[in-house]
């Protein structure tokens, strides 16, 4: 550790192993390094022994360079390795990548060390990540000024520095690999909800359902009271009864928005929270009511779609695009954690040099929930089963 302003709670190596994305492109731009530094943290920031992170589709929009605007194609390891050009305008708001870069937003651990103005009393605390940097002097809805592993080094790592008000003291039984599954895609779809006002009694249909968010949105809106018509593959629709669906709509029928009226009804859906886009969006529209809300957190179908105005306009419908989950939210969703009120689900937990496979198996798009990568050595046969 540097000379600073830090206090911690056992030795700190000043090298960690860590995954470095080095580039745009495909899988082999991720390398495992064993002498990474350590980082330490600055001010009013913690540093965080990572006890497990998770995989979301940021990590691979980084990487594939997808959030460049030149970009239209759908989310895909092909992208990867036709190249991206390193100098575009490639993290989640366009701006330029910098590379070495550690990547892992979804992380759960432990504080080790805090920095100036951080109350020692933090350290040794068990924590969740809040990925979202923000300044609380910007409007509410652009506060966010760095997301972890994309702007700044998240969690593919052994430790990880962050803003102390980001680390979110959880007390619950659960392993660090299922507290992981929680950041990311929860506060993602605890936003998209919540800005949606979803309430009791009303329909909502969920779009790439078997996914992190779609998982995390299934709970969420049952926790509300809601009727919750998922959208996934046909393989998947099995396991997504079991999460307690109360309709199921193979992605790929012929008229997919007949299909969704053939099971809630023609009135419509009150709500869609869709992370798919595409092709897929103009369906959606046409699914929801009149008055009927439209929330979207991702387009791992393709960023660009066809609108008909004319169902925006005389449906009166309201569209939210959502990147700022606020706060409030993250906080809510630890309660939530806490009450027993969510349950994470893991597919698979990888160690962490083998970073690249676990991305390769999250492409595959055969997963329910979240794969979750741990420090190498860290791993139990408990944490890799399916929770």
């Amino acid at each position: 550790m540097t000379e600073r302003a830090v206090t911690t709670i056992t030795n700190i190596p000043t090298m960690m192993a860590a995954v470095q994305l080095v580039g745009h492109g495909g899988l082999d731009q991720l390398v495992y390094r064993t002498d990474v530094p350590t980082p330490v943290p600055g001010p009013g920031e913690v540093l965080v022994k990572v006890g497990a992170c998770a995989l979301n589709n940021t990590e691979i929009n980084t990487r594939t360079g997808w959030y460049d605007r030149v970009v239209e194609e759908s989310v895909s390891e092909e992208l990867g390795r036709s190249g991206r050009d390193d100098d575009a305008g490639a993290t989640w708001n366009n701006t330029k990548m910098s590379f070495p870069r550690v990547q892992g937003a979804s992380v759960a651990g432990t504080i080790v060390a805090v920095g100036e103005g951080v109350d020692n009393s933090r350290i040794g605390t068990r924590i969740v990540v809040d990925p979202s940097v923000r300044d609380p002097k910007l409007p509410r809805r652009a506060q966010i000024v760095e997301y972890l592993g994309g702007d700044r080094d998240g969690g593919f790592a052994e430790y990880v520095h962050v803003p102390s008000v980001n680390a979110h003291r959880v007390s619950a039984d659960l392993s660090d690999a299922e507290l992981a599954t929680f950041p990311c895609s929860y506060d993602t779809a605890e936003e998209m909800l919540a800005r949606t006002g979803l309430s009791d009694g009303e329909t909502v249909v969920v779009t790439g359902a078997a996914g992190g968010v779609g998982t995390a949105t299934i709970q969420l809106a049952q926790a509300r009271g809601a009727r919750v018509i998922a959208i996934a593959s046909a393989g998947k629709e099995a396991r997504l009864r079991e999460l307690g669906v109360d309709g199921f709509v193979a992605r790929d029928v012929p008229d997919l928005a007949a299909a969704v009226a053939a099971v809630i009804g023609e009135r419509g859906a009150d709500v869609v929270i869709d992370v798919v886009g595409g092709s897929m969006f103009e369906s959606l529209l046409l699914m929801l009511r009149r008055g009927g809300r439209y929330a979207t957190a991702g387009a791992i179908g393709g960023p660009v779609s066809r609108i008909d105005l004319r169902e925006l306009i005389y449906k009166d419908l309201e569209l939210h695009g959502i990147t700022n989950p606020t706060p409030e939210t993250f906080a809510r969703l630890v309660s939530l954690i806490e009450e027993g009120k969510i349950k994470p689900l893991v597919e698979e937990v990888f160690p962490l040099s083998e970073l690249s496979k676990a991305q390769e198996t999250m492409l595959k798009r055969t997963h329910i929930g979240k794969i979750v990568v741990t420090p190498d050595g860290s791993m139990t046969s408990e944490s890799s089963t399916q929770n």
